[in-house]
């Protein structure tokens, strides 16, 4: 059996020896193997994959034993395993498009078992790929009850984390809360610089010579979240805004992409207000 164990605590001697240890006394093979310490939180992560003919409930045990005085957030699955994604969306399709043809080419490590929009345009392009389609509308009104039926599909549907597609509405903070870590956002521009509506308006006014896109977790601060991936493209003076937004459409789409994917793998460690990704 192929298995992942992600592991994350205050640094500290002999860590990785235990690791190494308890993959072989669970008759492991280490295949690859991941680690880093951030010396401003003394925070110690590592991503090991390992071969064990013993199954997971052997390897379970064996690491949650040889590692347990460390007192670690540990985290030990198979390989195989999808990750299952929730995927909201608005009316703009290019992310949308990118992640379900990715996944049809076998090359996106996760289910998408639902979409969830708040508007209708997009229906049709979904239920072709064979995945089901909600329609959820958002008021100001209702937005609490439209939250509350999301949050019931992701535990019906037993949802590992949240894919904001170019979902242009504010999660709330009660939303953020229940998934801590676990929705990812795609924000057009290079953060932390602009932020919020716009960014390639705010960005033409600016008179910049690079555009970007950032794939972030989403916390309950807007575009705040810890960074996961960033890309950027020149752009000249003679760039208009929709010219920009042409552009950035196809940096946006790999960015999540990528983000999407370094998650899928358990390549993303949350540590302070950053991210430690192993790519």
């Amino acid at each position: 059996m192929d298995l992942i164990a992600s592991l994350q605590c205050a640094d500290q001697p002999g860590i990785v020896h235990a690791m190494t240890s308890a993959v072989l006394n669970c008759g492991g093979n280490i295949i690859e193997n991941q680690q880093f310490t951030d010396t401003t939180t003394n925070t110690f992560v590592m991503r090991t994959r390992f071969e064990t003919s013993h199954g997971l409930e052997a390897a379970q045990t064996s690491l949650n034993d040889g590692l347990g005085k460390f007192s670690p957030a540990l985290h030990i699955r198979p390989t195989a395993q999808k990750p299952r994604a929730l995927v909201l969306v608005t009316k703009e399709s290019h992310c949308l498009r990118d992640l379900m043809y990715l996944l049809e080419l076998g090359e996106l490590p996760i289910e998408i078992p639902l979409v969830i929009s708040n508007r209708e345009e997009l229906k049709s392009l979904v239920e072709s790929h064979g995945i089901p389609f909600l329609y959820l509308e958002v008021t100001a009104a209702n937005k609490a009850a439209q939250e509350k039926v999301m949050l019931a599909k992701i535990a019906e549907l037993k949802i590992d984390f949240v894919v904001l597609a170019r979902y242009m509405q504010i999660l709330s903070t009660d939303f953020c809360a229940a998934m801590p870590g676990k929705i990812i956002n795609i924000h057009h521009s290079f953060l932390p610089g602009f932020k919020g509506a716009k960014p390639y308006h705010q960005a033409h006014d600016r008179g910049v010579k690079i555009i970007g896109a950032t794939a972030h977790f989403v916390t309950a601060d807007l575009d705040e979240g810890p960074i996961i991936e960033q890309d950027v493209a020149h752009v000249t003076h003679s760039a208009t805004p929709e010219e920009m937004i042409a552009l950035g459409r196809d940096i946006e789409r790999r960015v999540l992409a990528r983000a999407v994917k370094l998650f899928a793998e358990d390549r993303i460690f949350i540590v302070g207000h950053r991210t430690v990704v192993f790519a």
